[in-house]
């Protein structure tokens, strides 16, 4: 029986760490997608690095990793340890989408775009010995009659968070976003009446994970198929949160469907208030109907729980910015807030541009050993790169300070209970992830290439 091992990578470890960052992770749901489209007489187990200690002595015959731009080097490490045992690795996931001559150099296959299109294909080839180098995707899978396969989760310290979802890829053509550059500005979506019974079937089964997390980039790329979705949850009685994009807050029948839905948190890409750094972005859709001012306005009539994103470095940013972002938050009852400053992941207009304008200070910083997380990988305009990333953290801090927490939970409502618990939670890992390294410290052994 063929023995095939997947495995979701950390971010990093420090020296003497011996788990990821944090006891509490969401489960990966391209594990549960893969598991189920593999046949039963393979036999297939599961590890996730953030929680537990790969057994890289067990026997494998083959091991598949999703790789993210922050994990790659931790990915690289893994399929090193794999590869120096004999056993073949397969990597796929948006890096590999984006980078697939690099990846190609530590793994002895590649796949690209959307694995669940391959998969089955790819373990036929294995099982017949003739596995090929690359496998990639059609232009999307076809997402009718999907399924998930849990079970890979089982006993492992995850979130009492259900994953789902609803449509993959974004049509937004957001200069910095590595989802539209791997998806090419597509969207798909799964037949609603199949995501409303998964949803039916999560919220009947007596499963403590009542609570569901809508993985999609953003849920509003078809309105009208999102609003036919939201009425069919509105029977099921769950609480759900999201990602949308601003489009959402302009249209009232969606607000209050959102509402009536259950969402309990709504997380929305306003990115900045300053109309020129959109612009540069290519997020001028945020400018339409009254911009971002407008639409929290109309987010709040709603009453719609709003966890905003910014993002500085852009060239109009200074160092006023960060003070008058939070201030907003604050003042129109952000239930959460991120402030970030702009990351090149490869392959995105964003890293292009910077590298013609050589603004770039790490070119492969995912790969870089010096480089840590929260690294400012860029030259801005108006800001150093030490103040940037100070200044975000500061932003951070004072969203979540005791003050701005009372004030903002005024807002809340009803919500209280949900308000504190993730407020709560958020401010106890402020700073947590800066300066954490990519990789493993305590792996010292050179990184052995595919061929």
């Amino acid at each position: 029986m063929p023995r095939v091992t997947l495995i979701h990578p950390t971010l990093g470890r420090r020296a003497g760490e011996r788990r990821g960052l944090r006891t509490w992770q969401m489960q990966p749901l391209w594990a549960a997608a893969l598991a189920a489209l593999t046949p039963g007489d393979i036999e297939l187990r599961f590890y996730d690095d953030r929680l537990e200690k790969i057994p890289f002595d067990e026997p494998a015959d083959l091991v598949g990793l999703s790789v993210e731009t922050y994990t790659a080097r931790r990915a690289y490490q893994i399929a090193s340890e794999y590869r120096r045992r004999g056993v073949p690795v397969v990597m796929g996931g948006v890096h590999a989408t984006l980078c697939p001559d690099e990846v190609a150099d530590y793994a002895e296959c590649v796949v690209t775009g959307d694995a669940e299109e391959t998969w089955p294909r790819l373990l036929d080839d294995f099982r017949h010995g003739r596995l090929e180098k690359s496998y990639g995707s059609n232009g999307g899978a076809l997402l009718k009659g999907w399924r998930y396969d849990r079970d890979v989760f089982r006993g492992k310290r995850y979130l009492p968070v259900k994953l789902i979802e609803f449509g993959r890829g974004c049509r937004l053509t957001c200069e910095f976003c590595a989802v539209q550059a791997a998806s090419h500005n597509t969207y798909q979506q799964r037949p609603v009446d199949e995501v409303i019974s998964e949803v039916a079937a999560t919220a009947g089964n007596g499963d403590r994970a009542k609570f569901i997390f809508f993985v999609d980039d953003n849920l509003a790329c078809e309105p009208d198929r999102l609003k036919e979705f939201l009425r069919g949850l509105i029977p099921l009685r769950v609480g759900w949160a999201g990602q949308a994009g601003i489009n959402v807050a302009h249209d009232p029948e969606l607000l209050d469907l959102i509402v009536r839905s259950g969402c309990r948190c709504l997380l929305i890409g306003f990115e900045s208030l300053e109309p020129a750094n959109l612009r540069e972005m290519g997020k001028a859709i945020n400018e339409a109907h009254g911009g971002v001012e407008r639409a929290v306005s109309e987010l709040r009539r709603f009453r719609v729980p709003v966890y905003g994103t910014f993002v500085f470095g852009c060239d109009a940013d200074t160092a006023d910015d960060f003070q008058r972002t939070v201030e907003f938050t604050v003042a129109n009852g952000f239930l959460m807030a991120a402030f970030a400053h702009l990351m090149p992941f490869p392959d995105t207009p964003l890293y292009r541009r910077l590298a013609c304008e050589q603004r770039l200070l790490h070119e492969h910083w995912w790969l870089d050993p010096s480089y840590a997380y929260n690294t400012v990988a860029f030259q801005p305009r108006h800001l150093s790169p030490g103040e940037l990333r100070r200044q975000c953290l500061a932003a951070r801090r004072a969203f979540f300070s005791w003050p701005n927490m009372v004030r903002r939970s005024l807002a809340a409502g009803p919500q209280q209970r949900n308000f504190w618990m993730v407020n709560l939670l958020h401010r106890a890992e402020l700073g947590l992830r800066d300066g954490h390294p990519l990789g493993d410290q305590t792996w010292t052994q050179p990184l052995l290439r595919a061929h």
